[in-house]
């Protein structure tokens, strides 16, 4: 779970929150498509292009809006750019395993599910060779509840991660080049996009670092 510096609301979202009157309160369920569709833009663009919770790669068209805390809580608002984050997986695929935002639904329990947004989020957990995650401490419950719940686990994830790690594995690759390719890899490219699995090999190979300017 890579740490999320959150931004500002996009400023058509607040435009049309604030053209609310007496006779009419904007709504996410009446959130205009072109609106919706520039919010999760805006949301993908801060998360480098990675799902907020499993790190995979995020697309238009495998990805939706997430509420961190469940819209149905009462003290929730539906609105708020900042307790929105934009996590994988769209319209479920027969048989395809429900991780992330969708298996995690409206389970909310802020002393047991670690949130992207706090800033000790990637120390608290561990990463194995095989693609395996795990509490970094195997006393925090709060770790271990947010795996079982994200499905972060899973074995779909851990060979998403087996192989996101194999191209560091090169025996080809001598320390130097090594420490390159790690750094470049942890770094935004061109297109402002982090490598899938940021924190896996950030874990794994982040002693190899060339530079303490990462994100």
């Amino acid at each position: 779970m890579k740490h999320i510096h959150k931004g500002s609301a996009p400023d058509c979202l607040k435009e049309w929150i604030a053209s609310s009157s007496e006779n009419w309160q904007a709504t996410y369920a009446d959130m205009p498509q072109g609106i919706k569709n520039t919010v999760k833009a805006a949301l993908m663009t801060e998360q480098g292009w990675l799902c907020c919770y499993c790190e995979r790669r995020l697309t238009d068209e495998d990805s939706h809006i997430e509420h961190f805390c469940p819209q149905s809580y009462p003290d929730v608002d539906p609105l708020d750019f900042s307790n929105m984050l934009c996590s994988c997986q769209n319209q479920l695929k027969k048989g395809e395993p429900r991780h992330c935002g969708h298996r995690k639904e409206k389970w909310f329990d802020p002393d047991l599910l670690i949130s992207p947004l706090q800033p000790d989020c990637e120390s608290r957990f561990a990463f194995t060779g095989r693609g395996e995650i795990m509490p970094a401490n195997k006393e925090d419950r709060a770790a271990s509840e947010t795996i079982a719940k994200l499905g972060l686990n899973i074995r779909k994830l851990q060979d998403m991660r087996k192989n996101a790690i194999e191209p560091f594995l090169d025996e080809h690759l001598n320390i130097e080049d090594l420490g390159k390719f790690v750094t470049a890899y942890l770094n935004r490219d061109k297109n402002g996009e982090f490598g899938q699995f940021h924190t896996t090999i950030r874990y794994l190979f982040g002693d190899l670092i060339t530079n303490n300017n990462l994100p």
